[in-house]
């Protein structure tokens, strides 16, 4: 099955330069083009896209308000990966927290671009969490923000892993248990914290203290 990809950037080179990529690649197609996040809900609506790359900041409606609508707006909206000239921008964290689930920079190589979007879409790992942890130091509170979610011991344990940038399959390596016994712990965590994937479960952690980006 081929993903499907949604592109909005207001740079018509930085679009063929993605489409370029994007196409060549097996599984992977562009089904659309936006120039502004104005026109992003009725894209999405028509063309249903698994993902969107989404500039953070464009003339009209920028990355994170597109974001925070398709979220507020859809009961299954696609994953939505934000491009970034600057990594350590604000408006990238702002994005993660509207419910991106990832970002990649301008200058991505081909090999970049592509993982990331299949990272996106399985869902089962962290996109970029060194950086993730980066942007969160100039966030995240002192404190144990979590403490009043119902987690247990080996939630939390997975919930850190997670942070951490750990794939279902090394979390199982780390803990000693099997893969389906992890995913179980991981929609158990994510259904606690109200997370509609992995990253928005880690953002949440990071933001309420209970993961520090010291570690």
């Amino acid at each position: 099955m081929s993903v499907r990809v949604l592109l909005v950037d207001d740079e018509p080179l930085i679009r063929a330069g993605l489409r370029a990529i994007i196409d060549s690649e097996d599984g992977l197609s562009v089904v659309g083009e936006a120039a502004d996040g104005a026109e992003v809900p009725g894209l999405v609506a028509r063309l249903r896209p698994d993902v969107v790359l989404m500039d953070v900041r464009m003339p009209a409606v920028d990355g994170i308000r597109a974001t925070t609508h398709l979220m507020s707006t859809m009961d299954s909206p696609p994953k939505v990966i934000v491009v970034t000239t600057f990594e350590n921008d604000d408006y990238v964290y702002d994005a993660l927290v509207a419910g991106a689930s990832g970002f990649l920079l301008k200058r991505a190589r081909p090999e970049e671009i592509v993982a990331a979007i299949r990272t996106v879409v399985t869902g089962e790992s962290l996109l970029f969490p060194a950086a993730i942890r980066r942007l969160a130091a100039h966030h995240a509170p002192s404190g144990d923000g979590l403490a009043s979610v119902a987690l247990t011991e080996r939630e939390r344990e997975v919930l850190r892993l997670m942070a951490g940038g750990l794939s279902n399959v090394e979390i199982a390596g780390e803990l000693y248990l099997g893969i389906q016994t992890v995913k179980t712990h991981v929609g158990n965590v994510l259904a606690k914290l109200g997370a509609r994937d992995r990253t928005q479960a880690v953002i949440r952690a990071y933001d309420s203290g209970f993961v520090t980006p010291a570690g």
